[in-house]
């Protein structure tokens, strides 16, 4: 992501429209993770229990309609374990959630592709940019796909409740990522130049951006052991600081221990928070006393901390449905701080014909 982009072949404004419509493609992300994140808290994501990527944009329009859909969720394993004997109308709200994060999605998707096709022929797009838009488009269709894959995991047929952490975690990381590539490139089509950093601070504010992903791949296994329901003490896990190895590691093979024990998923998830603090700490540290990106830096330091006092409040109050959606929303308000700023910081002087015509539009 800090390859420089060749925007000297089109005009400004034309690069202010690729600009600001991938600065609306990541809103809609944004508010599709949101969005996915209450379905999952609200456990919706398995209310349907077809992948109908057309005719899936409707919800049901009748009540005989209603009743056929809610028959097939009465099929698997969540409402016989979970949510047997409830009604039709406390099915449809966990319905409009799932519709609505697949709709979001669907709408995502068509606002990304239009566009792009039309900046595509009008030959707005700079040409060293073409192949990682496509990419970006590549990647929303495979995330489709791999959301359909993590639902497929809980329907008829399985023996789980909900989906499978493995498949929600990859899930969850994969539109993070795209996510983050979406909002660098917009941010890299800025007119600015590079300012004075050292490969430190550039490198520190990568690996902060890439830990942060890593987290919430981390936060997604605790969501989907429900482990954030359990171990409610903090500093102390399982009475101690660090737990004992025989309760984090007793799943053979050990590494399962990672992805399925909640000791250890919880575990891991603190640990890299603690981490993730100090490490911010230091590069504010270091990008203060170098008189580089002080306010990008501060804010992400900030931005660490109120996230961790409110991971902790979550966990201490086993994690009720407003405090553990506003932790999902931080975390992905978090991701786009250290994106914003590890991309300031490794960005490359642009060769840019009308720099000063682009910074006055």
């Amino acid at each position: 992501m800090t390859e420089t982009t060749p925007v000297s072949d089109v005009p400004p404004r034309h690069l202010r429209a690729v600009r600001l419509w991938l600065y609306a493609v990541a809103a809609m992300i944004f508010l599709t993770l949101i969005v996915g994140g209450a379905t999952r808290l609200t456990e919706s994501g398995l209310s349907i229990t077809e992948w109908k990527p057309v005719t899936g944009v409707l919800p049901p329009l009748s009540l005989e309609h209603w009743q056929l859909e809610f028959a097939k969720y009465q099929a698997i394993p969540q409402y016989r374990e979970v949510n047997k004997g409830m009604s039709l109308d406390d099915f449809k709200v966990i319905y409009f959630w799932e519709w609505s994060h697949r709709l979001l999605a669907r709408v995502t998707g068509f606002v990304f592709l239009v566009p792009f096709l039309f900046f595509l022929w009008r030959g707005w797009v700079p040409k060293g940019l073409k192949l990682r838009l496509w990419g970006m488009f590549a990647g929303g269709a495979a995330l489709g796909v791999v959301g359909w894959w993590m639902v497929a995991s809980g329907l008829a047929g399985s023996k789980l409740v909900s989906v499978s952490q493995y498949r929600l975690g990859f899930h969850l990381t994969l539109a993070c990522v795209i996510y983050a590539v979406v909002l660098w490139t917009a941010q890299s089509l800025l007119p600015k130049a590079r300012p004075a950093t050292t490969p430190r601070l550039r490198i520190s504010a990568l690996v902060l951006t890439v830990a942060i992903v890593v987290q919430i791949y981390l936060g997604a296994l605790v969501a989907g052991l429900d482990a954030g329901l359990t171990y409610n003490t903090w500093p102390l896990i399982d009475g101690a600081i660090v737990p004992d190895s025989a309760r984090l590691w007793f799943i053979q093979p050990a590494w399962r221990n990672v992805f399925e024990n909640t000791l250890t998923t919880q575990f891991n998830h603190r640990m890299l928070a603690y981490a993730i603090f100090a490490g911010s700490l230091w590069h504010a540290y270091e990008a203060w006393r170098a008189g580089v990106d002080r306010r990008g830096a501060v804010a992400l330091a900030a931005g660490v901390t109120l996230q961790a006092v409110l991971g902790i409040v979550t966990l201490l109050a086993q994690a009720p449905l407003a405090l553990a959606l506003s932790h999902q929303v931080a975390a992905v308000l978090l991701l786009t701080v250290a994106t914003v700023h590890a991309e300031r910081l490794s960005r490359r002087d642009r060769q840019v014909v009308g720099h000063a015509a682009v910074g006055a539009v």
